[in-house]
């Protein structure tokens, strides 16, 4: 797979094209690209994936908080998972919001030489959304190409989104928010000093310096696979802000607790699969009564992985 930050060096033949933000490659992703691929290779040409960063909500001011699902590399890798040739990081930015649906496909046209374009059926494009898919068969008539609209991939009556995951992790349902992408969500970081009150009551924990720009699910503890030096490692991860121990605000982190491990984790890159909601994050009257607790929670996490091992 080729990955691009923008059209500049971009120069193809006969491809066929998919356009999107495709933030999180969910399963509706994955059945556009599947499809793009394989009529790409059968055709003998390069299934083409364009996406935009930052995404145009971001920059149009409609969202502010944590929100991706994947960064851009991640988005690449997992869409050449699932077919694509090559993948563009087209530069989003208000002047290409502000560009007409016929000049931006013109310039893809120029760089890419598509003969097929395949977008999802709401798919739309340049200024005021104007290029939506009926429009985008007009301009198609002119620069040699042809349209194909997807119909949405729905789950339990549904279409699955990025937005629908989002609301899955905020609440809390990491169960959801697989089935909908597929995989479990997985967060990723290098491991950072804390405070050092995890191995002083002896669980020690890898505090995550994690994308700021990453959603991250509902505050509470949570089973994990966590992903050391491409070994998989249980463990129980606490996000939130430590009632316990902090009375006033602070943001929230992620730390996590590997089971059966007590090697040295700082300054490793460590990634985390959400498995599994344990409870919610809580104040305890007493240390003692949060080491209890802790006991419990490695517990069921221990029964969790043990009886979904071989599914994962």
């Amino acid at each position: 797979m080729r990955h691009y930050p923008d059209l500049e060096d971009v120069h193809l033949e006969n491809t066929w094209l998919t356009i999107g933000t495709f933030d999180g490659v969910h399963r509706g992703h994955q059945e556009i690209v599947h499809k793009l691929a394989a009529g790409a290779h059968a055709n003998g040409t390069l299934a083409v994936v364009l996406t935009f960063y930052p995404h145009p909500a971001i920059v149009l001011g409609r969202r502010t908080e944590p929100f991706y699902l994947t960064n851009p590399e991640e988005r690449a890798h997992l869409l050449a998972q699932h077919g694509a040739d090559v993948v563009i990081t087209y530069p989003f930015n208000r002047e290409v919001a502000a560009t007409s649906a016929g000049d931006f496909v013109q310039q893809l046209k120029d760089h890419l030489d598509m003969v097929h374009l395949l977008v999802g059926h709401d798919f739309a494009l340049g200024h005021n959304r104007e290029g939506n898919v009926a429009h985008l068969r007009t301009i198609a008539e002119t620069l040699g190409f042809t349209v194909e609209s997807f119909p949405a991939f729905e789950m339990e009556g549904v279409p699955v989104s990025s937005s629908r995951i989002r609301a899955a992790l905020a609440a809390g349902d990491i169960e959801q928010a697989s089935r909908l992408l597929g995989r479990p969500y997985q967060v990723n970081g290098v491991v950072v000093p804390g405070d050092g009150r995890g191995r002083l009551i002896g669980v020690p924990t890898a505090n995550l310096e994690l994308w700021a720009e990453r959603a991250i699910p509902q505050a509470g503890v949570y089973v994990c696979r966590a992903w050391l030096d491409e070994k998989p490692r249980g463990a129980v991860t606490n996000v939130g802000v430590r009632p316990t121990f902090e009375t006033g605000p602070v943001p929230p982190r992620v730390e996590t607790h590997l089971l059966d491990y007590t090697g040295d984790l700082y300054g490793k890159n460590l990634n985390l699969d959400f498995l599994s909601r344990l409870r919610d994050e809580q104040r305890f009257p007493s240390v003692e009564d949060l080491v209890a607790q802790i006991r419990i929670d490695k517990t069921r996490a221990r029964q969790y992985l043990d009886s979904r091992l071989s599914e994962l």
